[in-house]
Protein backbone atom coordinates (compact mmCIF):
# COMPACT_ATOMS: atom_id res chain seq x y z
CA UNK A 1 0.00 0.00 0.00
CA UNK A 2 2.94 2.77 1.11
CA UNK A 3 4.43 1.74 -2.41
CA UNK A 4 1.06 2.75 -4.50
CA UNK A 5 0.72 5.28 -1.90
CA UNK A 6 4.00 6.89 -2.91
CA UNK A 7 3.87 6.91 -6.55
CA UNK A 8 0.56 6.95 -7.69
CA UNK A 9 -0.17 10.53 -7.56
CA UNK A 10 2.77 11.37 -10.84
CA UNK A 11 1.96 8.39 -13.09
CA UNK A 12 4.54 9.07 -15.29
CA UNK A 13 7.62 10.13 -12.67
CA UNK A 14 9.31 13.11 -12.86
CA UNK A 15 12.75 14.02 -11.29
CA UNK A 16 11.35 14.33 -7.47
CA UNK A 17 8.58 11.39 -8.42
CA UNK A 18 9.05 7.95 -8.89
CA UNK A 19 6.73 6.38 -11.83
CA UNK A 20 3.19 4.70 -11.12
CA UNK A 21 3.86 1.18 -9.39
CA UNK A 22 -0.28 0.40 -9.20
CA UNK A 23 0.27 -2.20 -11.78
CA UNK A 24 2.91 -4.07 -9.86
CA UNK A 25 1.39 -3.61 -6.64
CA UNK A 26 -1.63 -5.19 -8.20
CA UNK A 27 0.50 -8.45 -8.95
CA UNK A 28 3.02 -8.29 -5.94
CA UNK A 29 -0.01 -7.95 -3.87
CA UNK A 30 -2.11 -11.23 -5.45
CA UNK A 31 1.43 -13.60 -5.28
CA UNK A 32 1.88 -12.72 -1.64
CA UNK A 33 -1.49 -11.54 0.08
CA UNK A 34 -4.11 -13.74 -1.99
CA UNK A 35 -7.38 -12.69 -0.43
CA UNK A 36 -9.95 -11.69 -2.12
CA UNK A 37 -10.64 -9.05 0.41
CA UNK A 38 -7.33 -7.12 -0.09
CA UNK A 39 -7.90 -7.00 -3.60
CA UNK A 40 -11.14 -4.97 -2.91
CA UNK A 41 -9.01 -3.11 -0.45
CA UNK A 42 -6.35 -2.20 -2.82
CA UNK A 43 -8.84 -1.06 -5.47
CA UNK A 44 -10.89 0.94 -3.05
CA UNK A 45 -7.16 2.43 -2.22
CA UNK A 46 -6.45 2.97 -6.18
CA UNK A 47 -9.45 5.24 -6.26
CA UNK A 48 -9.17 6.78 -3.30
CA UNK A 49 -5.48 7.96 -4.49
CA UNK A 50 -6.93 9.23 -7.63
CA UNK A 51 -9.66 11.61 -6.32
CA UNK A 52 -7.35 12.97 -3.89
CA UNK A 53 -4.81 13.93 -6.53
CA UNK A 54 -7.29 15.27 -8.75
CA UNK A 55 -9.25 17.14 -5.84
CA UNK A 56 -6.30 18.59 -3.97
CA UNK A 57 -3.23 17.72 -5.68
CA UNK A 58 -3.73 19.56 -8.95
CA UNK A 59 -3.56 16.58 -11.18
CA UNK A 60 -6.00 16.25 -14.40
CA UNK A 61 -8.94 14.43 -14.27
CA UNK A 62 -8.75 13.60 -18.38
CA UNK A 63 -8.34 9.95 -17.73
CA UNK A 64 -12.04 9.33 -15.31
CA UNK A 65 -14.36 8.72 -17.92
CA UNK A 66 -16.91 5.63 -18.36
CA UNK A 67 -13.39 3.63 -19.01
CA UNK A 68 -12.52 3.93 -15.27
CA UNK A 69 -14.97 1.50 -14.50
CA UNK A 70 -12.97 -0.98 -16.17
CA UNK A 71 -9.98 -0.40 -13.75
CA UNK A 72 -11.01 -2.59 -11.41
CA UNK A 73 -10.85 -5.66 -14.20
CA UNK A 74 -7.63 -4.41 -15.52
CA UNK A 75 -6.03 -4.51 -11.34
CA UNK A 76 -7.91 -7.92 -11.34
CA UNK A 77 -5.88 -9.42 -13.84
CA UNK A 78 -3.00 -8.67 -11.92
CA UNK A 79 -4.01 -9.56 -9.04
CA UNK A 80 -5.49 -13.27 -9.85
CA UNK A 81 -2.48 -13.76 -12.19
CA UNK A 82 -0.25 -13.16 -9.30
CA UNK A 83 -2.61 -15.97 -6.91
CA UNK A 84 -2.83 -18.16 -9.54
CA UNK A 85 1.25 -18.31 -9.61
CA UNK A 86 1.61 -18.12 -6.00
CA UNK A 87 1.17 -22.18 -5.22
CA UNK A 88 4.32 -22.17 -7.44
CA UNK A 89 6.47 -20.17 -5.66
CA UNK A 90 9.18 -22.21 -4.35
CA UNK A 91 12.28 -19.85 -4.07
CA UNK A 92 14.15 -21.29 -7.03
CA UNK A 93 15.19 -19.45 -9.87
CA UNK A 94 12.61 -21.29 -12.10
CA UNK A 95 10.05 -20.10 -9.64
CA UNK A 96 10.84 -16.55 -9.95
CA UNK A 97 11.11 -16.65 -13.59
CA UNK A 98 7.88 -18.17 -14.12
CA UNK A 99 6.29 -15.08 -11.94
CA UNK A 100 8.44 -12.80 -13.83
CA UNK A 101 7.17 -13.86 -17.37
CA UNK A 102 3.56 -14.75 -15.76
CA UNK A 103 3.58 -10.62 -14.00
CA UNK A 104 4.56 -10.11 -18.17
CA UNK A 105 1.75 -11.62 -19.30
CA UNK A 106 -0.69 -10.06 -16.73
CA UNK A 107 0.62 -6.71 -17.45
CA UNK A 108 -0.07 -6.55 -21.25
CA UNK A 109 -3.62 -7.79 -20.28
CA UNK A 110 -4.09 -5.55 -18.01
CA UNK A 111 -2.59 -2.42 -20.34
CA UNK A 112 -4.83 -4.16 -22.86
CA UNK A 113 -7.73 -3.91 -21.00
CA UNK A 114 -7.51 -0.27 -18.96
CA UNK A 115 -5.60 1.56 -21.99
CA UNK A 116 -8.34 -0.40 -24.93
CA UNK A 117 -11.47 0.59 -22.30
CA UNK A 118 -10.12 3.93 -22.61
CA UNK A 119 -9.52 4.45 -26.21
CA UNK A 120 -13.26 2.88 -26.83
CA UNK A 121 -15.12 4.41 -24.69
CA UNK A 122 -13.09 6.92 -23.07
CA UNK A 123 -15.44 9.77 -25.65
CA UNK A 124 -12.16 11.37 -26.11
CA UNK A 125 -11.01 10.32 -29.56
CA UNK A 126 -13.40 11.53 -32.06
CA UNK A 127 -13.56 8.74 -34.75
CA UNK A 128 -11.93 6.04 -33.16
CA UNK A 129 -10.84 3.15 -35.65
CA UNK A 130 -8.59 0.04 -34.97
CA UNK A 131 -5.29 1.45 -36.80
CA UNK A 132 -5.27 3.87 -34.08
CA UNK A 133 -5.65 2.22 -31.25
CA UNK A 134 -3.13 -0.22 -32.20
CA UNK A 135 -0.82 2.93 -32.79
CA UNK A 136 -1.83 4.26 -29.11
CA UNK A 137 -1.19 0.76 -27.63
CA UNK A 138 2.75 0.51 -28.94
CA UNK A 139 3.32 4.19 -28.09
CA UNK A 140 2.10 3.76 -24.17
CA UNK A 141 2.19 0.27 -23.73
CA UNK A 142 6.25 -0.68 -23.77
CA UNK A 143 6.24 2.54 -21.09
CA UNK A 144 3.64 0.85 -18.83
CA UNK A 145 4.08 -2.38 -19.33
CA UNK A 146 8.32 -1.85 -18.63
CA UNK A 147 7.24 0.40 -15.77
CA UNK A 148 5.32 -2.67 -13.96
CA UNK A 149 8.04 -4.85 -14.87
CA UNK A 150 10.63 -3.22 -13.45
CA UNK A 151 9.28 -2.52 -10.05
CA UNK A 152 8.02 -6.88 -10.50
CA UNK A 153 11.88 -7.33 -11.22
CA UNK A 154 13.17 -5.04 -8.13
CA UNK A 155 10.33 -6.90 -5.85
CA UNK A 156 11.13 -10.47 -6.58
CA UNK A 157 15.19 -9.72 -6.66
CA UNK A 158 14.40 -8.34 -3.20
CA UNK A 159 12.28 -11.42 -1.94
CA UNK A 160 15.04 -13.75 -3.53
CA UNK A 161 18.00 -11.90 -1.32
CA UNK A 162 15.28 -11.89 1.82
CA UNK A 163 14.59 -15.73 1.71
CA UNK A 164 18.46 -16.50 1.19
CA UNK A 165 19.73 -14.24 3.83
CA UNK A 166 16.96 -15.48 6.32
CA UNK A 167 17.17 -19.61 5.32
CA UNK A 168 19.30 -20.98 7.86
CA UNK A 169 22.92 -21.92 6.51
CA UNK A 170 22.18 -26.22 7.50
CA UNK A 171 18.85 -25.42 4.97
CA UNK A 172 20.83 -24.46 2.29
CA UNK A 173 22.66 -27.48 1.96
CA UNK A 174 24.37 -27.64 5.44
CA UNK A 175 27.09 -25.16 7.31
CA UNK A 176 30.32 -25.04 5.50
CA UNK A 177 33.81 -25.28 7.77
Amino acid sequence: MAVMIATRFKHFGDMLHLPDASMAVFFLGGLTLRRHWTFVVMVLLAVALDWVSISYAGVSDFCITLAYSFLPLAYAVLWYAGRWFAPRMSGSAMSYAGAFMVALLAAIGSFAISNGSFYWLGGRYANPHMSEYLSRLWQWGPLFVGTTMGYVATALALQAVVSRVATPANAQGGARA
